[in-house]
This record gives C-alpha cells, sequence and structure tokens, in this order.
C-alpha cells in the first residue's frame, strides 16, 4: 500500500531539496507532480484539489521563502497536510463506563467485517476487556460459522442466536455478555454486496435497540474509492463513529485511506495489516504520513518489538550471550520474535529512508527464508542445537534430508551461526562495564541462506 505514492513524492522531493532557491515555476511544477501523482494513487479527485491548493497556498507564502532550506520547507509543509489529510491525530476508541460496552460493525458484505471483528475482540482483550462476539449476521452462508471458528481460534465466546430477528438476536447476545460477566459486545451485523435500503434500514434498527458506545463501519482498502462513496452512504444513514480500514497491507493504491476522512468526516480507528488476528492496530496518522514520504516509523518498530518481547526472557537472552552460551534453541526463539513483529519486509519499511531502496520489495525480502531456516534448525536433535561441533557430514545430511534443503543451505547456516556466537563473545570480552543491550534481532548481522 501507497509504494507507488510514495516513489513518487520522494521522487519530487528529492528535486525540491537538491535546490538553494525556488522559483514559483519550480512550485507550479512540484504542485503539477504531487497532484498527478495522488490522482493515480487512486484520492478522490476533489479531495486532491483542495489538498493541493492548500499546499500551494502555504508553498508560494513567506513561510517558504524567507526559508534558509526552501526544499525541505515544503516537505515538511506536505507532510502537515498529509496528516491533516489523514486524521491530524489519532483517534480513540471511546467506551463508556456501563457493561458491557458494546462496539457495532456495519459493512459491506467482503470488506472483512467478520475478521475484523474477531481482530478487534483480540486486540481489545490485550487491554484487559473480556469480549463477546454477538453472530448477527443472518444472511451470508457461513458467516456464523466463521465467527465461531475465529472465536475458537482466540479462545473468546461467539454468541450465536436463533430465528431470523436481527435485533432480537443482538439484544440476547448482550443479555448473554451479562450473564457470562463478559464487559464488551461486539457485534457483527449483515452487509450486501452493494449498498441498499434493507440493509440500512436494519443496521439503523440494531443501532437503535442497542444504543452502542461506538459504531464502525469496515472498509476495504483493496476497493479504492468505492469504499469511499459506500462510507459516505452509511454516513448519512447510520451515522457511524469511525473506521476499520481493512487490508491497509495490501497492493492497492491507497486512495480510500487517503480520502474517506475528508470525504465522510469520520476518521480512521484501526488499520488491518495483515491476516493474523493480530494484525490489527490502532491507526496514527502522523506516522503513516511519515511513512508515505520515506521518513519511516521507528515508533511503531519499537511498540512492535516492545510487545513481542518478554522481558524476563530478554534478560535471560542478555546473560547467555554475556556467557557465550548462545544456542540454535535461541536463535530459533528469536526468529518466532522476529515474525510476530510482521517479518523482515515490514520491519525495513518502518526504517527511516528504506523507501529510496528499490530492493526492499517481496523478491528481495523472501520472508520464506525466515521459515527455511526455522526448518533446518527444527530437524537437529536436542544435543546438535545446544553443541554444534557435533554437526559432521553425515549429520549435515540427514538434517538437509529433514528440512527439505540442500547440505550447503545447512553448512551456510552453521558457519554464519557460529561467526556470529564467535562475534558475540568478542564483543562481551571488549572490557568491565561494556554490556551490550541488544534485545531480539538477528544476532551478528548474521544473513539468512537463501
Amino acid at each position: 500500500m501507497f509504494q507507488n505514492l510514495s516513489e513518487r513524492l520522494q521522487s519530487i522531493f528529492a528535486d525540491l531539496t537538491g535546490r538553494g532557491r525556488l522559483s514559483e515555476a519550480d512550485v507550479d511544477t512540484a504542485m503539477r507532480e504531487i497532484r498527478l501523482a495522488l490522482l493515480e494513487a487512486d484520492v478522490n479527485f476533489k479531495v486532491v484539489k483542495s489538498f493541493v491548493e492548500r499546499v500551494r497556498q502555504r508553498t508560494v507564502g513567506a513561510e517558504v521563502s524567507k526559508s534558509l532550506t526552501p526544499g525541505q520547507t515544503v516537505v515538511r509543509i506536505v507532510l502537515e497536510e498529509l496528516t491533516s489529510l489523514l486524521g491530524e491525530t489519532e483517534s480513540r476508541l471511546i467506551l463508556t463506563s456501563r457493561i458491557p460496552g458494546i462496539v457495532m460493525l456495519v459493512g459491506l458484505q467482503g470488506s472483512g467485517k467478520t475478521t475484523a471483528a474477531a481482530k478487534l475482540a483480540n486486540h481489545l482483550r490485550k487491554q484487559g476487556k473480556r469480549p463477546i462476539l454477538i453472530a448477527c449476521d443472518i444472511y451470508r452462508p457461513a458467516a456464523i460459522d466463521q465467527l465461531e471458528s475465529l472465536g475458537r481460534e482466540l479462545d473468546i465466546p461467539v454468541f450465536r442466536g436463533e430465528g431470523t430477528d436481527v435485533e432480537a438476536i443482538a439484544k440476547a447476545g448482550v443479555k448473554e455478555a451479562i450473564a457470562s460477566m463478559r464487559d464488551l459486545a461486539i457485534v457483527d451485523t449483515a452487509g450486501r454486496l452493494h449498498v441498499d435500503e434493507k440493509m440500512m434500514d436494519e443496521a439503523a434498527r440494531v443501532k437503535a435497540a442497542l444504543k452502542p458506545d461506538q459504531v464502525l463501519m469496515v472498509v476495504d482498502a483493496m476497493t479504492g474509492q468505492d469504499a469511499v462513496t459506500a462510507a459516505a452512504a452509511f454516513s448519512e444513514r447510520v451515522d457511524f463513529d469511525g473506521v476499520i480500514m481493512s487490508k491497509l497491507d495490501g497492493d492497492a493504491r491507497g486512495g480510500a485511506a487517503l480520502s474517506i476522512r475528508e470525504v465522510t468526516g469520520k476518521p480512521i480507528v484501526f488499520a488491518g495489516v495483515g491476516e493474523r488476528l493480530d494484525a490489527l492496530e490502532p491507526f496514527h496518522p502522523d506516522r503513516m504520513a511519515k511513512r508515505i514520504l520515506g521518513m519511516g516509523d521507528v515508533v511503531t518498530l519499537i511498540e512492535k518489538a516492545t510487545e513481542a518481547a518478554d522481558a524476563d526472557l530478554t534478560e535471560e537472552m542478555e546473560e547467555r550471550l554475556r556467557k557465550a552460551e548462545f544456542t540454535f534453541d535461541d536463535f530459533l526463539l528469536q526468529l518466532t520474535h522476529l515474525k510476530k513483529m510482521g517479518g523482515i519486509g515490514d520491519m525495513l519499511k518502518m526504517l527511516p529512508g528504506a523507501g529510496h531502496f528499490k530492493d526492499l520489495d517481496a523478491a528481495e525480502i523472501d520472508e520464506r527464508q525466515l521459515d527455511r531456516v526455522a526448518a533446518i534448525i527444527r530437524s537437529m536433535t536436542a544435543e546438535e542445537r545446544a553443541n554444534p561441533k557435533l554437526l559432521n557430514g553425515s549429520r549435515r545430511e540427514r538434517i538437509a534430508r529433514g528440512a527439505g534443503v540442500t547440505v550447503f543451505d545447512v553448512n551456510q547456516l552453521v558457519k554464519q551461526f557460529n561467526q556470529a556466537r564467535k562475534l558475540m563473545k568478542q564483543l562481551q570480552s571488549g572490557g568491565p562495564g561494556k554490556k551490550k543491550r541488544g534485545g531480539f534481532g538477528m544476532p551478528g548481522g548474521m544473513r539468512l541462506p537463501s
């Protein structure tokens, strides 16, 4: 998402920042290129027009002409306006003190609403909530079964009522939440392939019956301006509070995310960033704007690392590193934490300036390499993981067969592992008071076998 737009904008700004002064012609050229880049990203044309006009007004004023670094000042202006376009400040999910709190999800069929309900329940459970999922989509085949399957995977209860009276099912679900001492009810309502009167009327009736704390609309980022049009229609009839933008990790152009708040007045509250049930994040407009402009998102990267790492385990790992006791089991544990953070590709994209490297794509960063390394390590015996010196030729052949790789791959991994462990020992013996706090990561710059 946003990759093409990001590359276009960074190219425009590279040209601007390379100039000592900016003429009016330079500004006109830059504004024209920015407008084309946004339109190609499928941003609503009215949004593009107002955005470019705001940037132009600030750019041609004294704010830039009196600046010692006019090119960088233009970048700052675009960053501020892009942040404002995305929402300016983070929008939080606000729940009242009543029990249970109720969150109602609406949206078109196929937007990822049912999965979003499970992801939201999982996200809020991490914050101390005890959620229950209420299945009110009685029309889509297997929708309730899907929600129950997701609930079992997360160990979160799912209420499925009887009959076809959606209002009655929703009310019964809330009563079940009270009876089972659940403090949060997440209601998955029905959708349609297109916005229609029956769907709108049903959603409005369920909202009136439950009086939910928050109504969130789930929109599919891959559908572009169709998602924005649907959101505008729902805003008029159901008056939702915010948006869950699903599939924001996909390869769509990003126009929906950049248009929806300006068109509907409703903020993006959460973003779906993967298929895993923990791949739901609060949406931070300022961080997203920086990522689009290639400035990275180190804050989110730190948050992911903190969430993935266990504090006690990290301290234990550091102690083992100081004693040069790092084993293949430890390395396998690091790979697990790396995957919890989203993988190498996602991490690198959050680093400042990563957008300048064209090789940060799926072809260059093959996440399957992580699985290949894990397979090699899991094909070793416990003794071999603890003591790589045992890995003679016949053992390596057996490991290669078990992992479905070549002996060369096994040799490469063992060689790099030994080099990394040797480097760690050298670092740890660098003298008193030179403790290295590394946490979880790829030890010693170890490369993955291809």
